[in-house]
């Protein structure tokens, strides 16, 4: 991963750049001691220190190009007398929110992969059941999934493959696959595949269990779902639709008697509110809808 969102330049010019805050780097890190676990699921090359100097440095530059771009607007525009505070406070809020942006970034990378390795979890774990039943070995059932339209997860079976295919134990390539994974899901199955392969269980029959267990959880996980959508629904109408009308309704009746001006910067104002409680309100609901494909 060469780009990173708010990093103004490629990762590996960062580093260098970046060196002179690698002791605060290495302090901070010590305050986030899963961090390089994150790192790596998210498939970052790059030690904990490293990352958060080369945030720390990237907040310097934004919060440095924020305060010149707006020093300069000044020499053309007429300015209140605190427009140095005013212009240090915005640059220095910029500065502190890219970094932050930066630091959650490894977070962000993670939960879209849990969302893209569940959502197609129990159809290749179906894929390997059919294979394995026929008489296939595992080996090849898992070349077979990493060869086939399961997104992110014929990608890190793909890697797995190829391990075992260069030497690699196969036990143990599946154990370094799990734990290069975030999601639980993922990594239990995997877990469970190695623990029956060491005990000679029989895989079909550990397999079979591990598809209905997760065919079950789906089906639970959907029915939380479609539960949690009444009060949602409740809530998007009082606050989206019932207060706002009423609200404007009440200020109107209010102002003939109090003599208060309602003017058309309170509705642009209401309507501003109202959009971002839309797009808030619609990025909640997509949240919460299980990573479940169909």
């Amino acid at each position: 991963m060469n780009r990173i969102p708010f990093i103004p330049f490629p990762l590996s010019t960062a580093k260098n750049l970046a060196q002179p805050f690698y002791g605060l780097g290495d302090i901070l890190s010590k305050f986030f001691p899963d961090f390089g676990i994150k790192l790596n699921q998210a498939d970052m090359d790059i030690r904990p220190r490293e990352y958060i100097a080369i945030a720390i440095f990237s907040a310097w530059v934004w919060a440095l190009m924020i305060f010149i771009l707006l020093a300069f607007v000044s020499f053309f525009v007429t300015l209140p007398p605190n427009f140095i505070f005013i212009l240090s406070s915005v640059s220095l809020a910029i500065g502190f929110l890219s970094f932050f942006y930066i630091l959650l970034y490894p977070t962000l990378i993670v939960s879209r992969k849990v969302n893209n390795l569940d959502k197609n979890l129990l159809f290749a774990l179906r894929h390997i059941l059919i294979q394995v039943k026929s008489g296939v070995p595992l080996y090849d059932g898992l070349v077979s999934v990493s060869t086939g339209n399961y997104g992110l997860i014929s990608e890190e079976i793909g890697k797995c493959t190829k391990k075992i295919s260069t030497g690699t134990e196969e036990t143990g390539a599946l154990e370094e696959l799990a734990l290069r994974n975030p999601s639980l899901y993922f990594r239990r199955i995997i877990w469970q595949l190695t623990n029956s392969m060491r005990c000679g269980a029989d895989l079909g029959t550990t397999l079979e269990h591990l598809v209905e267990s997760l065919s079950n959880e789906q089906k639970v996980a959907i029915r939380r779902y479609g539960s949690q959508l009444n009060p949602m629904a409740m809530m998007y109408m009082m606050l989206g639709v019932i207060i706002p009308s009423l609200g404007i309704t009440f200020l109107v009746i209010l102002s003939s008697f109090s003599g208060i001006a309602v003017t058309e910067y309170m509705f642009v104002g209401l309507l501003a509110v109202l959009i971002v409680f839309q797009f808030s309100f619609i990025g909640i609901v997509k949240s919460r809808r299980p990573a479940i494909e169909i």
